[in-house]
């Protein structure tokens, strides 16, 4: 929950070439909060390091919720900014564990750089490879911290090599360890070829010294990798190194800064944050290598141009063009957290969603500092503010009123897990309907519907832990006890042939009837479209009328959300409408719907329909003596071994398991583990159940529809 201070700040003059947009991702418990804590300790922001999980209940100035100080975990992404040396740095923590994924996509959607965190054990994880492909989803350049190098086990040129093999990256190195786990002391400078050491209670003291003579050949050896790498993506140094003249650190700083910015390499730094090592380079490599909004290629859509691309430039003297990334519901009303791609906004202005066209006056404009606000007059292009009393849903675009822009919202991936929810206590029900309605306008992934055969209230969302978070917050933050079903999982239906259809709807009652006939195809989408359905208006000659054409769209759409097997929604079909008939007085656009839903119907089941569930991806990691009871257990789940590799006296097996065999199972490995066993998943896609399976589920869907109807 936000809390108030009284601290006005002065917002003028942030040199928007100065300024820098950036996100902390990382695969879960690879210390992203802990970096967050020692960033904003070294830039002045805090003065007391709290650790994420504090003896004395306190908690990370980044987790502000009481349950991800107890559980440890980041659970809602948190905005802050920070100087560093003439920078001004909006930082944004994200979550690392799968179920909160829309944090991670609504951050990236409006950053302009990352720092991709990474175990110096563990190295690139299952949740590294989604935050990775997140960032290239929105072409975010990043740089890379390899964390946790004083633990045993640590190697950072082991997990540079897999931020190669796995990520696909190019990294280059900027600086390199002096020594591993209890023997970590330091980094070597490769820019400036100076050894770092960090002294003090809390690190805060960096001091200089000469290369140790034992690193001084592995220093050279990657200074001129470094070099190297440079000279690929730079001309001129390429010239100069093959002449063997000097380079000077400039010169590689900014060829290295021109190549992340393309995305083509990443610059890998080395540290370990809870021991307060290596975080100051890593602040200069921010301002080094990451862009400023400048630097970015941004875009708006003209709703006035047949939405042709128009691109945003960060000039305060344009007009406005903001995103609405982020909404929060605390005890003063909604908090909009925004960025701002073009123009100024001021306190008092009026501003236009585009989304509804409504205008809204802005009451108060604040700075975020994770839970506390920090009051302005005013921010700028490339600046990432909130807003208060902005009513609006995450992905609106706002503006003043001359432009009609609208910006690509983010990616939401699809709820996979559901639960049946009520209140304990009939009284509690207006706190348990503002609880669900406030969650489903902040949490996209978050949805809730009621299954009208049993009335009863389903929530849905990303997987056991999210959906238990939320429960949780209800119980909290509203004062309503939940009594909660079993889990159930998010099946779907699909084809997998054509089926033709030739439907004629007609009812004659006194005065007008109603007359439609509509005729073609229904069949299964190819591996490679990535849509769930797609209309194809095949209609020659006029034989349906224009207006009509809709209308059967709508009818077809309509029907597909109840399959005929369970009446779970179908996905990945075509349906091709190319022949039909109009009555000139006794058709109707309710005619062409209702004929359209009665299409589907009579044809669906030639289709041959099968019945689709989520497929989770599972990373499982063990001492390796369990090895043998894992992989007996992930297959009594119905789960398919991908691969397994073992490092350091662990074991990480990779495997494809339906999420229905999934309940419960990590009570199962703590227990053949001794509870050394941990696992993350993560959906991966729909795939067909066996026979058996789905007649069994055909037959109770088919008994509780008899009875429902008794």
């Amino acid at each position: 929950m936000a809390t108030m201070t009284a601290v006005a700040e002065p917002t003028v003059g942030i040199d928007i070439a100065k300024l820098r947009n950036i996100g902390i991702s990382a695969h879960i418990d690879s210390g992203k909060t802990t970096l967050s804590e020692r960033i904003l300790y070294y830039t002045g922001r805090i003065h007391r390091i709290i650790e994420v999980r504090s003896k004395d209940g306190a908690g990370p100035t980044m987790d502000s919720m009481d349950l991800e100080r107890e559980k440890g975990i980041t659970i809602q992404s948190a905005a802050t900014y920070c100087q560093w040396k003439g920078y001004h740095i909006n930082l944004i923590d994200t979550p690392g564990h799968v179920d909160f994924t829309v944090e991670v996509e609504r951050a990236l959607r409006v950053l302009d750089g990352a720092i991709l965190v990474l175990c110096g054990v563990a190295g690139v994880q299952s949740q590294s490879i989604t935050v990775d492909r997140q960032m290239r989803r929105y072409n975010v350049p990043r740089i890379a911290f390899i964390n946790k190098l004083d633990r045993a086990g640590a190697n950072a040129f082991r997990v540079v090599q897999q931020l190669r093999e796995k990520l696909h990256h190019d990294p280059v190195m900027i600086n390199i360890p002096i020594g591993h786990e209890d023997q970590f002391a330091g980094v070597v400078d490769l820019l400036h070829m100076k050894a770092l050491y960090f002294d003090g209670d809390n690190g805060e003291f960096v001091r200089e010294e000469e290369i140790p003579a034992h690193m001084l050949d592995l220093a050279r050896e990657y200074r001129t990798k470094l070099i190297e790498k440079a000279a690929d993506y730079d001309d001129t140094i390429a010239e100069k190194y093959l002449m063997e003249e000097e380079i000077s650190t400039e010169e590689i700083i900014a060829a290295i800064r021109k190549a992340t910015i393309a995305l083509k390499v990443t610059p890998v730094f080395v540290g370990t944050a809870k021991q307060n090592k290596g975080v100051q380079p890593l602040l200069d490599g921010v301002c080094m290598f990451l862009p400023n909004p400048f630097e970015v290629e941004n875009y708006a859509l003209d709703r006035d141009r047949d939405e042709e691309r128009v691109p945003l430039v960060p000039d305060p003297e344009r007009p406005l063009v903001a995103l609405a990334f982020k909404l929060e519901d605390g005890r003063y009303g909604q908090l909009t957290y925004m960025r701002l791609y073009q123009g100024r906004v001021r306190k008092g202005d009026v501003i236009v969603n585009n989304a509804t066209g409504k205008k809204v006056k802005v009451p108060r404009l604040v700075r975020m500092h994770a839970s506390e606000m920090h009051d302005i007059e005013e921010a700028v292009a490339g600046d990432i503010v909130a807003m208060f009393g902005v009513e609006c849903s995450t992905g609106d675009t706002f503006t003043d009123g001359s432009v009609n822009y609208t910006m690509t919202s983010m990616y939401v991936p699809e709820p996979v897990i559901e639960l049946a929810v009520a209140p304990k206590d009939k009284t509690s029900l207006a706190n348990f309907s503002k609880a669900l309605n406030r969650f489903t306008k902040e949490d996209p992934t978050f949805r809730v519907y009621r299954d009208e055969e049993t009335g009863e209230t389903i929530i849905r969302g990303m997987g056991e832990l999210h959906l238990e978070i939320y429960i949780e917050r209800i119980k909290r933050e509203y004062n309503c006890e939940v009594i909660v079903g079993r889990p159930k999982v998010a099946f779907r239906e699909t084809i997998t042939k054509r089926a033709e259809f030739n439907y004629t709807h007609k009812k004659q009652t006194g005065g007008a009837g109603q007359f439609a006939r509509v005729a073609g195809y229904i069949e299964p989408l190819e591996p490679e479209n990535p849509n769930n359905y797609e209309f194809v208006d095949a209609i020659v000659g006029g034989v349906i009328a224009r207006e009509f054409i809709p209308a059967c769209d709508e009818g077809f759409q309509e029907q597909l959300k109840e399959g005929m097997l369970i009446g779970q929604p179908v996905q990945r079909v075509r349906v091709v409408l190319n022949d039909g008939s109009t009555h000139p007085v006794d058709s109707s656009e309710m005619a062409f719907k209702t004929a359209a839903k009665a299409a589907i119907r009579e044809c669906y089941m030639r289709a041959n329909p099968v019945v689709l569930e989520p497929i989770m991806k599972l990373e499982v990691s063990a001492p390796e003596e369990f090895q043998g009871v894992v992989i007996g257990q992930i297959n009594q789940r119905r789960g398919v071994i991908i691969g397994t590799e073992s490092e350091a006296g662990y074991v990480v097996i990779t495997a494809e398991v339906p999420l229905q065999e999934m309940f419960g199972y990590s009570t199962d490995l703590r227990s053949v583990t001794q509870g050394k066993g941990e696992f993350t998943m993560e959906f991966l896609k729909y795939a067909q159940v066996p026979r058996a399976v789905q007649d069994e589920m055909v037959r109770e869907y088919q008994k509780k529809r008899a009875e429902g109807n008794k």
